[in-house]
């Protein structure tokens, strides 16, 4: 399915990442990548950033493959699926959305706003 927006997309993100383990190893692999940056930088060590690919989908691989049951959407929505990612551990960070969903009957697990 194409997408016009960001917007029209995330709620279809967010459906697919229901599972409590899926989001906490995308929290996880997020926080692994800002680390695997920040250490290229302070180190001055750029091989560092090899990393951050493996860290960054392969924790959220892991969540989709073994506990989502489901195939990621970076494979049919790469730009969307990154932009997703960051959306989606900025408002787990913030509490905007819970790591544990809500069941609230719109097949959305929260707002986009």
């Amino acid at each position: 399915m194409a997408y016009a927006s960001f917007g029209d997309f995330y709620p279809y993100y967010l459906s697919e990442h229901r599972n409590p383990t899926c989001r906490k190893l995308h929290f996880i692999g997020s926080w692994i990548v800002l680390a695997l940056i920040a250490g290229a930088i302070v180190l001055r060590n750029p091989w560092l950033l090899l990393l951050v690919p493996l860290a960054g989908y392969g924790f959220a691989w892991a969540g989709h493959f073994g506990f989502e049951k489901n195939r990621p959407a970076t494979f049919k929505h790469p730009l969307y699926s990154l932009m997703g990612d960051w959306v989606m551990f900025w408002q787990l960070l913030t509490g905007k959305i819970p790591f544990e969903e809500r069941n609230t009957g719109t097949g959305q697990s929260a707002d986009r706003s």
